[in-house]
């Protein structure tokens, strides 16, 4: 990749793309666990300071999941009994978690001139932030030296990502947001 360290210059890393209360931020989603597909509409709704609520429902109205994220407590209000496996429901937590964090202290900024990366951890996992012309671009969690989770934002306008997409490397599930217009 071609990246160098650089002197750190901030003591956080920013993700702003779920920070505004006055927004509902609204997804037409597609879910792809093990080899079953759900789509539908994603609601991320940031309801206080260090609190948002994630709703996954059919184009219907049914409901897939609803979790509500507080501090740093995941409560599970809803969910398809499909879907309700302790494993999956830690990996879910993890990659909302990861999403919707705003703030991270960063351990170590790189470069390679034209992107910037920050090293972080988050709820003691490494995560590495990538920022390209002042914007999140990406976010990857590592373990063991290996990416395992990357999280890609493009189409990027007024600090919302029209386009996300999360991708796991270990195991089949990956999730495709689009916002609605």
């Amino acid at each position: 990749m071609g990246f160098t360290a650089m002197n750190l210059t901030a003591t956080t890393v920013t993700n702003e793309y779920f920070s505004d209360t006055n927004k509902d931020y609204l997804y037409k989603a597609k879910v792809n666990i093990f080899n079953t597909s759900f789509g539908g509409i994603l609601v991320i709704k940031k309801s206080a300071a260090r609190a948002h609520r994630i709703v996954f429902t059919t184009e219907l109205g049914n409901t897939i999941f609803d979790f509500s994220i507080v501090d740093e407590e995941f409560k599970i209000n809803r969910i398809l009994k499909e879907l309700d496996r302790k494993i999956l429901l830690n990996i879910l937590e993890k990659d909302f978690k990861t999403l919707i964090h705003e703030q991270a202290i960063i351990t170590k900024n790189y470069t390679n001139g034209n992107d910037g990366i920050a090293a972080t951890t988050i709820y003691g996992n490494p995560h590495f932030y990538t920022y390209g012309k002042g914007q999140l671009k990406r976010i990857a969690r590592v373990g063991g030296q290996k990416e395992k989770v990357v999280f890609l934002f493009s189409e990027i306008s007024n600090n919302i990502a029209k386009h996300i997409q999360i991708n796991h490397k270990n195991l089949k599930l990956q999730i495709e947001l689009k916002a609605f217009e």
